[in-house]
């Protein structure tokens, strides 16, 4: 299955499916009951039963609940995974790429959905411990397709906000540099993406804490993500999500306008020899 959703899922999700949907009738309980009571679409229950979609945060210990199946669905869900990403971000690829809304902040590197080819290129060329040319091909092919989110329909509503050092970085030398923030200008002409820079004259600001993603699903649920290391988290506990969607709202409104932001891009790109 590919991190743009839907088709045909992996091995295990197909397994995992089976498993759902037996203990689901073995309980005499309906998809419909099913979809209320973990407060998910009853279209996504059934994209899960066939094996088509990951379960999202919170659904199999809620499904377990219900379903009185003991730890079998945990345990079932201990061996899902999926060969696009690394297993620690499949989670979140599945729930980017239906996303109507999605917010971030990047503190070190720019966003993936943000990246040119030569971009992740280097990025993933830098990683330690190293990768082999063909794993590093492989996941810049991921990353470039999951950016499909951002022109399907025009149906996500995305904004980014970065740090000023970011575009700064010469990333891949000064020729991909130049060419990463002319794709950086025309991605924030897309009416449905805004993308703002925090000025390094300011000597602190609300994201002091690091970089998140705030992300709404088609199901209206609001969560949060944060990464670092190698290491990932999907937040569904909706105090955590509310305050950092405050954190956010104050870290836009503390960067620069968009138009603003653009010009400064603008600037940084002339800079190049």
């Amino acid at each position: 299955m590919s991190g743009k959703g839907g088709g045909e899922g992996s091995a295990s999700m197909r397994v995992f499916g089976t498993v759902l949907r037996a203990m689901r009738e073995l309980a005499g309980v309906s998809t419909e009951q099913l979809a209320a009571h973990v407060e998910y679409s009853r279209s996504l229950v059934i994209k899960i039963e066939r094996g088509e979609r990951m379960p999202p945060p919170g659904f199999v210990e809620k499904a377990e609940l219900l379903l009185r199946s003991g730890d079998v669905l945990a345990r079932a869900a201990k061996h899902l995974e999926r060969g696009d990403f690394p297993s620690w971000f499949e989670e979140y690829a599945e729930l980017e790429a239906e996303a109507v809304s999605l917010y971030t902040y990047s503190t070190l590197v720019l966003h993936g959905l943000l990246q040119t080819e030569d971009y992740a290129r280097v990025m993933f060329s830098s990683y330690c411990p190293v990768l082999d040319p063909d794993e590093i091909e492989r996941r810049i092919q991921a990353r470039v397709a999951r950016q499909s989110v951002l022109t399907k329909s025009l149906a996500t509503q995305a904004a980014f906000v970065i740090e000023e050092w970011v575009p700064r970085r010469p990333v891949g030398g000064y020729e991909a540099h130049k060419l990463q923030l002319n794709h950086l200008l025309e991605i924030g002409d897309q009416r449905n993406v805004t993308i703002q820079v925090m000025p390094m004259s300011y000597d602190a600001h609300a994201g002091i804490d690091g970089p998140m993603t705030l992300l709404e699903t088609p199901e209206r649920r609001l969560l949060a993500y944060l990464e670092v290391q190698g290491r990932s988290m999907l937040i569904d506990d909706r105090d955590e999500v509310s305050e950092l969607h405050i954190r956010y709202s104050m870290i836009r409104s503390q960067a620069l306008a968009p138009r603003d932001s653009a010009k400064l891009i603008e600037q940084i790109a002339g800079e190049q020899p």
